[in-house]
């Protein structure tokens, strides 16, 4: 194999983990499993705080972190437009 073939190989290789990457991040999975973990914690947080119905009580901050969550793609397509005409501008 050539080295060029080496180098192709490489860059398929990488650009193969990187969709794997941006489809774990975009996945509806891990967006389910952030939200349960972010409840256990915070149910864990509210037993040990002693706080009245951590069970129910937890669905609140859990809810408003998903939220805030969800949001970040529509602020982040703003922050790329703003950076990209403030590029172009150069």
């Amino acid at each position: 194999m050539s080295d060029i073939e080496k180098k192709l190989n490489a860059i398929e290789q990488r650009n193969k983990r990187v969709e794997l990457d941006k489809a774990w991040e975009t996945s509806f999975s891990r967006k389910i499993i952030i939200t349960v973990l972010t409840y256990i914690t915070i149910v864990l947080f509210f037993i040990v705080a002693q706080l009245p119905k951590p069970f129910i009580n937890s669905i609140v901050p859990t809810t408003g972190f998903v939220l805030s969550t969800l949001s970040l793609p529509f602020f982040k397509r703003l922050w790329i437009k703003y950076k990209d005409k403030k590029c172009k501008k150069k």
